[in-house]
């Protein structure tokens, strides 16, 4: 009677696996990738971008967006090789897909703020809400709203706006 327990709780607990499983995009499990992006700004997802946005990004280090951010060779090429491995064109993640969706192939967005679908998802949002709120100031800082942006979900049941609190869509 313990093992049919044991095996019908193995079930379940697979199942919720599986329905849960490609929501939002993949975490960053990486540490070096964290370490390193995360020392000036919150470690983007990979799947947030195209591989060639990324491969684009990372082989310009020396002018990250106004700042030298280069790093010695192969830190380079490790963090370049996760973020092409791990980048929206080859994940199942529903967000990942969606991304890829939204963009033509000619598109190469450096900035995850660029992206069609991203705008999207941001366009009943005011000044207020982002540009003139001082704890979150620009879309980039997924961290501000997005309460679980750490494990790749960005529900909508999951914002709180600093100073306006749950997002109601």
């Amino acid at each position: 009677m313990k093992f049919s327990h044991l095996f019908f709780l193995l079930l379940v607990l697979t199942f919720a696996q599986i329905a849960n499983a490609g929501r939002g995009v993949a975490p960053v499990n990486n540490e070096l990738y964290k370490e390193e992006c995360s020392a000036c700004h919150m470690a983007y997802q990979p799947g947030l971008l195209p591989a060639r946005s990324w491969k684009k990004m990372l082989n310009n280090l020396a002018n990250h967006f106004g700042e030298n951010a280069e790093l010695d060779e192969q830190d380079q090429k490790s963090i370049l090789d996760y973020a092409l491995k791990n980048a929206a064109d080859f994940s199942n993640y529903k967000r990942s897909r969606k991304i890829m969706r939204s963009l033509s192939t000619r598109d190469t967005p450096l900035r995850i703020t660029n992206v069609p679908y991203i705008i999207r998802k941001h366009d009943e949002l005011s000044n207020r809400h982002v540009r003139d709120n001082p704890e979150v100031k620009h879309l980039s800082r997924c961290e501000a709203c997005h309460t679980k942006v750490e494990t790749g979900s960005f529900s909508e049941r999951e914002i709180k706006i600093p100073g306006f609190g749950r997002w109601e869509d």
